[in-house]
């Protein structure tokens, strides 16, 4: 137990490592002045080929079809439903499989949306009392909407 422990924090700051420097380079390029819509297109790709690589099957299936896959909490087995972007693309999933809440959590940085989920999936499943610590929580009603 111990050991799987060590090793998810080790590969949730391997990752966290990479998106860090993923983060610095493409910094650094549109610093450069050097930035095109290529380069962005070309990150985005590379981010959602190492995230679709980190999905289980049943996950990247979810998100192929549905542009979100779910991910269980390390320590509550709470169920998060992440969708595909940056920010509040988290929704908690209750047991009968009802909308709970929204959660926003997101790394440093300009970082393409690829980068974000996979630094969210990875931090939900190996310590989710951490990231929803600095999380930002909201409700959103799920009835009909009024005008």
């Amino acid at each position: 137990m111990t050991q799987q422990i060590v090793l998810a924090i080790c590969s949730f700051v391997l990752a966290l490592l990479g998106t860090v420097l993923l983060s610095a380079l493409s910094l650094a390029v549109a610093r450069s002045g050097s930035c095109s819509k290529s380069f962005r297109f070309e990150t985005e790709a590379r981010a959602l080929a190492l995230l679709k690589d980190w999905l289980s099957p049943k996950q990247r299936a979810s998100y192929e079809r549905f542009r979100y896959f779910d991910v269980v909490g390390s320590h509550t087995g709470t169920r998060y439903r992440i969708h595909h972007g940056t920010q509040t693309n988290i929704e908690e999933i209750s047991g009968t499989g009802q909308h709970v809440c929204k959660w926003c959590f997101v790394p440093d940085g300009d970082l393409v949306a690829g980068d974000v989920m996979l630094a969210q999936k990875i931090a939900l499943e190996t310590n989710e009392r951490g990231a929803l610590a600095v999380a930002h929580r909201s409700f959103v009603s799920s009835g009909p909407r009024r005008f």
